[in-house]
């Protein structure tokens, strides 16, 4: 009989912290199965939020166990099903006999409250998992060692493990989902990213339908010596100075050291051999002064760690999300990165990689830019324009990005009497010297396409090839 009331719960099931067992609820274990036995719709309010191995009291554990088993062959769930599927498991006489089944219908005589009752059970269940946690990092504690970043890794990573029932993925109405879309927009009044990141770039922002969105992986490629780490510095600075985002760059080629002074070359115009030296004039002083100041009040935090795993990202990403905010992570690059298990081959291994990023990017809901190495394949062929297949070692990387993004520049396979030679349908044509085609090759949620950009040699650096100074700016500037 359903009366609008919860079934009851016994007080006394939860014992007092006095009493040294850990947390659990055995009468929110009990309702939860007798809720089966009684509501056919229980199943599936129950299905998304607790587990078999959520049940504190081991006999409970192998009934709802049961349970699942009679509804996944799409039979009716009864007293008389679940005791024959115990006997079949040879589980029956251990979990009380068909006599506990029905004691515990007869006790709580409602399926009312089946997703609260649920609820208790999962929590409980998580709180079970923090104190295993817990413990475990404490003897990591113990244990010391040399390598305290590798034991604050670990402890993040089995804190970071937990999830809870809440977390659990369900039904969102599409009406609900359309009013989130109306009420965020991509940017506040500020400038400020909300929903996406503009690459700085208008066409590739047109193409990419405002920039790129939270929750995205993106794949940057090329050959070396072609430019992926300048462009993501072209990215991660106009997420941070022209957006006022948070960014964490991981940088595991080159020193932290290198890429600020790549980024104030870019910045102010001077080449860096010369800002190295400190060999520029008053005028170039003056802009190098200005963007030192732009580039020193961004919130842009760089880890130049030279062995990194996925894991170990996402930990120091959550630290940062915490203490300062997160809106963009940036990884230089993908195939220099450790799995954090055993894989039997190179490319399962980045396929684990490439999915965990993928992962990742939405549990910390920003986007994830991972710059990759492409195969020589692309070397071997005329014209040398990069395809997905030239992804190296590339798993399953193609599959889990959203976008896939290659850099391709001409002027660097072709000398001018070359191009012109396979190009005499142009007479007297242009050299595309110090032209980049950035070549969107997969775009899961939009167009594919190819945009043209400059790229500087002299600051290494990329810019539209429509400039739009910042006010009070001379237009020397890299980006």
């Amino acid at each position: 009989m359903l009366d609008g009331r919860p079934a009851p719960l016994r007080q006394e099931a939860r014992p007092r912290p006095a009493s040294g067992l850990p947390p659990h609820d055995v009468s929110a274990e009990e309702a939860v199965i007798a809720a089966l036995l009684l509501d056919d719709d229980s199943y599936a309010r129950v299905l998304p939020i607790v587990r078999q191995e959520d049940f504190f009291r081991e006999q409970n554990g192998w009934v709802y166990e049961a349970c699942l088993a009679v509804a996944e062959r799409g039979e009716v769930l009864t007293i008389p099903t679940v005791a024959h599927e115990l006997d079949r498991m040879g589980r029956l006489d251990a979990a009380g006999g068909e006599p506990y089944l029905v004691e515990l219908a007869g006790k709580y005589f409602t399926a009312v409250g089946v997703e609260a009752h649920a609820r208790i059970v999962a929590r409980d269940s998580l709180y079970r998992q923090l104190i295993s946690a817990a413990g475990q990092i404490a003897q990591l504690a113990y244990q010391g060692g040399p390598d305290v970043k590798h034991v604050l890794s670990q402890a993040e990573t089995l804190l970071l493990g937990l999830r809870t029932a809440e977390a659990a993925g369900d039904f969102k109405r599409l009406r609900d989902l359309l009013d989130e879309f109306l009420e965020a927009p991509a940017e506040d009044e500020d400038g400020e990213l909300v929903q996406s990141v503009r690459t700085g770039f208008m066409d590739l922002d047109q193409m990419l339908g405002g920039g790129y969105k939270r929750g995205d992986l993106v794949i940057l490629a090329a050959r070396t010596g072609v430019g992926k780490t300048s462009l993501m510095l072209n990215f991660a600075r106009n997420a941070a100075v022209g957006q006022h985002g948070t960014v964490a760059l991981f940088s595991l080629e080159m020193g932290g050291e290198q890429l600020a002074m790549r980024m104030l070359s870019a910045e102010s115009g001077v080449e860096m051999a010369r800002l190295r030296l400190g060999r520029h004039t008053e005028a170039e002083e003056a802009r190098v002064m200005r963007s030192h100041g732009l580039l020193a009040g961004a919130s842009l935090f760089i880890d130049d760690s030279a062995v990194l795993t996925v894991p170990e990202i996402r930990a120091k990403c959550r630290r940062l999300q915490t203490d300062h905010g997160l809106d963009l992570v940036i990884i230089d690059y993908l195939q220099l990165l450790h799995g954090a298990g055993r894989a039997d081959t190179r490319a399962n291994e980045i396929s684990h990689i490439s999915r965990a990023l993928k992962e990742m990017a939405r549990e910390l809901n920003v986007p994830v830019i991972a710059a990759a190495q492409l195969s020589r394949a692309v070397e071997n062929r005329t014209p040398h324009i990069p395809m997905l297949s030239d992804l190296r070692e590339s798993g399953s990387i193609e599959q889990d990005a959203d976008i896939v993004m290659f850099i391709y520049r001409e002027d660097i396979y072709l000398k001018p009497q070359e191009w012109q030679d396979q190009h005499p349908d142009q007479p007297g044509g242009a050299h595309p010297t110090g032209l980049a085609q950035i070549i969107l090759a997969k775009h899961r949620n939009g167009p594919t396409g190819t945009v043209t950009v400059r790229f500087v040699d002299k600051t290494a650096s990329f810019q539209d090839l429509l400039l739009r100074p910042e006010p009070g700016w001379d237009g020397a500037g890299g980006y």
